[in-house]
């Protein structure tokens, strides 16, 4: 009955993996703003913009992306919202707000030591590309996000699709850091060099959810 209503196969091993893998991204969000690397780039300025209005993070990324989702609707593209969409927009904020209280709690990352940080970003790094690859491969829609910079491309004909994508996040990077955000060696990786490791990694999960 799942399968019929969302057209698409091993519905429920999809959104268990959605739900994992949109909270795994919002656990390694946190770390990463803790240990001061920078994060992805629309988190990067999610999190200065949220400091600098005093709202949290998972408020502020939720509001943003339901301002990109307006966007969308307004332009004709709701065929690219859906399930994981609503995921990326609420868990990925929520849960990073609720990594950030516990690691205040227990023990705070931001005074650790340069090689301590480094130990740290590692393993967070591997998490984080293991969480995006899933979040792909369950393909139950894209973070408005996300979806931006796809419209554009589909309306231009000029520049190929790796190039625009990296025009937006570029962008994005700029505001954020305008915005007092911490750009570093996370925002750097997640912004130019992820695309080929998703793909390369997708290949290997997809057939899970055939």
């Amino acid at each position: 009955m799942i399968q019929h209503l969302f057209g698409k196969p091993r519905m429920f091993r999809r959104i268990v993996t959605l739900i994992l893998s949109t909270c795994l991204m919002g656990v390694c969000v946190a770390i990463f703003d803790q240990i001061s690397f920078g994060t992805d780039p629309c988190s990067t300025m999610n999190l200065a913009i949220s400091r600098l209005i005093g709202w949290s993070f998972g408020t502020w990324q939720l509001t943003m992306n339901c301002i990109l989702l307006l966007i969308l609707i307004l332009l004709g593209e709701i065929r690219r919202i859906g399930l994981g969409s609503v995921a990326n927009m609420v868990l990925v904020g929520y849960a990073a707000d609720a990594t950030t209280w516990v690691l205040n709690q227990i023990h705070p990352l931001t005074g650790e030591t340069l090689i301590v940080r480094l130990i740290v970003f590692v393993p967070t790094m591997l998490l984080f590309l293991i969480g995006a690859s899933f979040y792909l491969a369950v393909d139950l829609g894209t973070a408005p996000y996300d979806a931006m910079p796809m419209v554009a491309f589909d309306r231009q004909k000029k520049l190929k699709f790796p190039i625009v994508r990296m025009i937006w996040d570029l962008s994005i990077i700029i505001i954020g850091f305008l915005c007092g955000g911490t750009v570093g060696l996370v925002t750097l990786v997640t912004g130019f060099c992820l695309g080929p490791v998703f793909g390369a990694i997708g290949e290997k999960i997809s057939p899970l959810y055939e």
